[in-house]
């Protein structure tokens, strides 16, 4: 929990509790339904709430945005930018409904009121709209774009991916407008040395 601190030091006394809450969630949960390796949940506050947050470094997300998190897994980036930005909306989809499970049962645990999940394809959820699409490490961004394209409103916001390694090919063959950010520029820990934020504009 403390490198949450480190790196976002004027966190309210409430988004404290909750961060500091999801350790003893996601293990309790993980007993009984995996969603997390045991390597990682021994590193969760670095390898999934801090590396969600690592879009928090980059962009601000405004009140009352709409935000689906395409492919959650076990609530990443959701539930992390959910507890950060809580004027904000999110909608966590999986198509693993023992996923969905876990992070329907954590955003309850936690009375994370501007958050719900529910299990679906994200090409699924039309006609809805959102402002904004996250993800993390779910597929290539042209894919992952293909599904977002179908439920952002004309005026979104893009989609942000969380990604790893080499994204120069993934990023050509993607035939998008892309910017990426290094988060080890934000975050000096070994485990971000390869890890990206990448933008891309969304025509819809």
């Amino acid at each position: 929990m403390e490198i949450i601190s480190k790196y976002f030091k004027h966190l309210s006394a409430d988004q404290l509790s909750r961060f500091t809450q999801l350790a003893p969630l996601y293990r309790d949960w993980n007993e009984k339904i995996n969603v997390i390796s045991r390597k990682d949940l021994d590193e969760l506050y670095e390898r999934h709430v801090l590396h969600s947050l690592s879009i928090a470094k980059i962009f601000t997300i405004d009140p009352k945005t709409k935000v689906v998190d395409i492919g959650t897994g076990g609530g990443f980036p959701g539930i992390p930018l959910a507890i950060l930005f809580p004027e904000a909306q999110f909608l966590m989809v999986d198509s693993i409904g023992k996923k969905i499970k876990v992070v329907q049962e954590v955003i309850k645990a936690l009375g994370l009121s501007n958050a719900t999940a529910i299990q679906s394809r994200a090409e699924n959820l039309a006609p809805q709209k959102f402002d904004l699409a996250v993800t993390r490490a779910v597929a290539p961004l042209g894919q992952v774009s293909q599904w977002a394209k179908k439920i952002l409103s004309k005026q979104n916001q893009g989609l942000i991916c969380l990604k790893g390694g080499d994204l120069s090919e993934e990023i050509k063959s993607a035939r998008l407008k892309t910017k990426s950010w290094r988060i080890h520029d934000y975050f000096p820990e070994p485990f971000f040395e390869t890890k990206f934020v990448t933008w891309s504009e969304m025509p819809v």
